[in-house]
């Protein structure tokens, strides 16, 4: 059978129900991206969402079993402000759901309610408190890619972003890591959902997307604590350093403009500007190496220490920029 005709003749019975069931009660039910919604406000609603602690996640939910069963079930608790089903392409449920509502008593006397409840014959659900997790962590990325390069990636492809904050990466040298903060779970499950299936391009390495890990939200706190440099929201927390001891200036541009001529890439222009410069010596750079074979310019920012009075910072800028960009297209020295 072909796709579309094989998807409809699965829990045909149910699914006639559930439009029936959606007609009579004139309840909006809206798909996106694998996930089935009521609500979110509902009609009538006024007001701000409900707080944290509203929200309830329902497992080992029968995959055949739909809204028309289980919105009236909830309901009868208490006032619900959202249902989300999770939906399967052949139009089962992916055996689990949230329901939130209106306050945290009601939230309360659902899992009380519903927890361990028989739904069919000899099948019980689980009912418990939603952890709503707000935060992602997006590891792998490309040392060239500024912290408002990234924001405006995620704007475009992904609603809810709170906030972008780049780290360098715990598990790979020559990478970064970013927290991405969104204005709910749901904002925050839709991100991820949408990165991990790979149609967006964040650089040209491989990147890891996960929920954020309490251990590894810690070390990254205690890296940014250790740091003697003040930080900004929206800007780079990682500790200014230098890069390593690396060779002479020019023997750096020679080996990058080597190999870019010898992969017919064209010679590579350096433009550094310094857009922040510490009491200590500190200096921030944004960098840009533009190199005519490839698609994209490589830029980001990076923190220098000046030699001494009068030096700019300028030539030490240029070497570690042009250092990963060597590391980034595959090249060591």
């Amino acid at each position: 059978l072909p796709p579309q005709m094989w998807t409809n003749s699965i829990n045909q019975a149910n699914k006639k129900a559930l439009l029936a069931w959606a007609k009579e009660t004139g309840i909006d039910l809206v798909q996106v991206n694998g996930q089935r919604r009521y609500g979110g406000p509902p009609p009538g609603w006024v007001g701000d969402p409900p707080p944290s602690g509203t929200e309830v996640f329902i497992g080992k939910l029968p995959q055949d079993m739909y809204e028309n069963v289980l919105i009236p079930l909830f309901q009868s608790v208490g006032k619900l402000y959202e249902f989300r089903l999770m939906m399967t392409f052949s139009g089962l449920n992916r055996g689990f759901a949230y329901a939130k509502y209106s306050n945290r008593r009601s939230a309360k006397e659902a899992i009380a309610a519903f927890h361990n409840f028989e739904v069919q014959k000899g099948r019980t659900i689980v009912v418990c408190k939603s952890t709503e997790k707000c935060e992602l962590s997006v590891d792998g990325l490309a040392t060239s890619m500024s912290q408002q390069e990234l924001e405006a990636v995620l704007r475009r492809v992904t609603e809810g972003v709170l906030s972008v904050t780049l780290y360098t990466s715990p598990r790979h040298k020559w990478a970064q890591l970013a927290v991405l903060k969104y204005s709910s779970h749901q904002a925050a499950a839709m991100a991820k959902k949408t990165l991990m299936e790979g149609n967006v391009r964040l650089g040209r390495v491989e990147v890891r997307v996960d929920w954020l890990k309490p251990d590894v939200k810690q070390k990254l706190q205690s890296c940014e604590k250790s740091s003697s440099s003040q930080v900004q929201r929206g800007k780079c927390p990682r500790i200014p350093k230098q890069a390593p001891p690396f060779p002479a200036l020019h023997d750096v541009l020679n080996c990058l403009n080597t190999l870019c001529q010898r992969q017919g890439l064209g010679t590579p222009l350096f433009l550094t500007k310094c857009v922040q410069a510490k009491p200590n010596g500190w200096l921030r750079f944004w960098c840009q190496v533009v190199i005519l074979g490839c698609p994209v310019p490589f830029s980001g920012f990076m923190w220098v220490q000046q030699d001494g009075p009068g030096r700019s910072g300028h030539e030490k800028a240029k070497v570690a920029m042009a250092l990963q960009v060597l590391q980034i297209l595959g090249e060591s020295l």
